[in-house]
C-alpha cells in the first residue's frame, strides 16, 4: 500500500551513490514515482546510465567525503526546486585483511561512510530547517553488530552512521518533528558491494522508495530490515511487563 506523502513528492530528492547498484535503482524509483531527482556520484559516465535519458533524474558529480564538492551538488540541486528528501546511500566497502588496513585506508572508508552521511545530512537540514519539513533516509546495515572478516572500517563507519541516526534524532525530535531521518537495511544485494545471489537491487529500491515517500514522525528514529520494520530494543524488565500485559504492537510493513 503507498503511502506517498505529496509534500515529499512536490520538491526534490538528492541520492547519493546513484551511479550503480542501489542508489541507481533507487534514483529510477524515485523518477518512476513522478519525483525530480538529484542523481549524486563520483562518475559521469555511471550517473549518464542511471538518468538513461529521464528528464526526472539530473546527473550531479561530486565526491560526498570532499565537503565542498557536496556542498557545490546540493546548491546545483537547489536549482531544481526545495530539497524534501535525502537518501544517503554513498558507501565504501574494501574488504581488507586488518594487517593490510593502514591508518590512511581505515580513515578514507570512515570518511565515506560516515562523513559523508554527515555532510550531507548536515546540508540537507539547512535547506529542511527553513520549511520545517522533510525526510532522510539512512541505508544502513547490522555489519556492526556481525562484522565479517576483513571488513573493519565498513563495520565500524556504518555502525556509527546507525548512532548517528539516533543522535540527530534527539538533536531534532523536540524542535523540527516533521524532519523525519530513519534507517532502512536492504539486504545482501546482487551488487559489486553485496553477493552474487543476493537481491536485486530494483527489488531492494521498491521498498525504500517506500519508506522514503512515507512521511510520518512516527518513524523518525526506527530502523527496517527490507519490508520490515525492526522493533526498538527492549529490556527484560520492559519485555517481562510487555508479556504480563499483553501488549504487543504489530510491526510494521512496506509491502
Amino acid at each position: 500500500m503507498a503511502r506517498d506523502d505529496d509534500r515529499v513528492k512536490s520538491g526534490v530528492a538528492l541520492v547519493t551513490g546513484a551511479g550503480r547498484g542501489l542508489g541507481r535503482a533507487l534514483a529510477r524509483a524515485l523518477a518512476s514515482r513522478g519525483m525530480r531527482v538529484a542523481a549524486v556520484g563520483r562518475d559521469a559516465q555511471s550517473l549518464a546510465e542511471t538518468a538513461n535519458g529521464s528528464g526526472r533524474i539530473t546527473p550531479i558529480i561530486a565526491n560526498v567525503s570532499d565537503f565542498d564538492s557536496l556542498r557545490h551538488a546540493f546548491e546545483e540541486a537547489d536549482a531544481l526546486g526545495p530539497l524534501t528528501l535525502l537518501i544517503n546511500n554513498a558507501a565504501l566497502y574494501p574488504r581488507c585483511d586488518i594487517f593490510d588496513e593502514t591508518p590512511e585506508s581505515f580513515m578514507q572508508t570512515v570518511n565515506v561512510n560516515l562523513g559523508g552521511t554527515f555532510a550531507a545530512t548536515r546540508l540537507a537540514l539547512d535547506r529542511m530547517a527553513e520549511t520545517g519539513f522533510g525526510r532522510i533516509l539512512n541505508v544502513a546495515t547490522f555489519a556492526d553488530l556481525h562484522p565479517l572478516p576483513a571488513s573493519a572500517a565498513y563495520s565500524v563507519s556504518k555502525g556509527a552512521a546507525r548512532i548517528l541516526t539516533r543522535a540527530v534524532v534527539a538533536d531534532l525530535a523536540d524542535r523540527f518533528p516533521d524532519i523525519v531521518i530513519s534507517d532502512w537495511m536492504p539486504g545482501m544485494l546482487a551488487t559489486r558491494m553485496g553477493i552474487p545471489d543476493g537481491l536485486a537491487p530494483d527489488q531492494s529500491a521498491k521498498w525504500g522508495v517506500e519508506l522514503a515517500l512515507w512521511h510520518d514522525p512516527d518513524l523518525s528514529g526506527t530502523s527496517f530490515e527490507q519490508a520490515i520494520e525492526i522493533p526498538p530494543p527492549r529490556g527484560l524488565k520492559g519485555r517481562i511487563k510487555d508479556r504480563l500485559l499483553g501488549r504487543r504492537r504489530p510491526l510494521r510493513r512496506l509491502d
